[in-house]
């Protein structure tokens, strides 16, 4: 089947595309709201884009009645967040954070979810999560004929669940961790409201 992307609309193509474009990460951002709660949503198009700084790009559209989402209005440049990879466990409560409320109602009371105090951090991180990034705003860029926000995060430091660390003590001394990816086993993004765990990892080594 080839299909001309010209001729769909808007709708049609972001049904394609994210049905094709799979998996996804689930970037589950934590941020402030102007009366001090928190803010939880999760956004898929999102992927990391630079090792130097370490910066990772959310694309944000708008809320259904064409106002901007609340992760949006809290996340101006030098504001600070968290972003959480979420285990595929936890597929049923990040889909229910994707709820449009009104701004200051909190995801996080209605889903019961449980933050904890990480040292050093402004903001508090979600317990049950196997990754979480300290973030603050880098840059934003609004793109699209229907506007999409794209805000560039830098991460700052990372949290990992000690039970997905297999480096050894020299191994960090020489700049390299070593992550075992299916004890984290992110939830990943398919099309519709399909979902999908790792399921099996493989390597390959690259050519010289």
């Amino acid at each position: 089947m080839h299909i001309d992307l010209s001729q769909l609309s808007s709708s049609g193509v972001y049904h394609l595309m994210t049905q094709t474009i799979i998996p996804r990460p689930i970037a589950w951002v934590l941020s402030r709201n102007e009366d001090d709660s928190h803010n939880l949503a999760p956004f898929s198009y999102f992927n990391a884009v630079c090792s130097d700084p370490p910066l990772m790009m959310l694309s944000m559209g708008k809320k259904p009645d064409g106002s901007a989402k609340d992760t949006v209005t809290n996340l101006q440049v030098g504001t600070e967040c968290i972003v959480h990879i979420a285990n595929a466990a936890q597929a049923e409560t990040v889909t229910q954070t994707a709820a449009s409320m009104a701004y200051g109602e909190s995801e996080i009371t209605a889903n019961n979810i449980e933050l904890i105090d990480h040292q050093g951090w402004p903001l508090p991180r979600i317990k049950e999560c196997p990754i979480a990034y300290h973030c603050k705003v880098h840059s934003t860029q609004e793109i699209g004929n229907t506007p999409q926000q794209l805000v560039f995060v830098e991460a700052l430091s990372l949290y990992v669940d000690d039970r997905a660390v297999v480096s050894s003590e020299i191994d960090v001394q020489k700049g390299r961790v070593t992550i075992n990816a299916l004890a984290i086993n992110p939830l990943a993004r398919l099309g519709a409201a399909q979902y999908a765990d790792l399921g099996s990892v493989f390597s390959k080594v690259r050519p010289e």
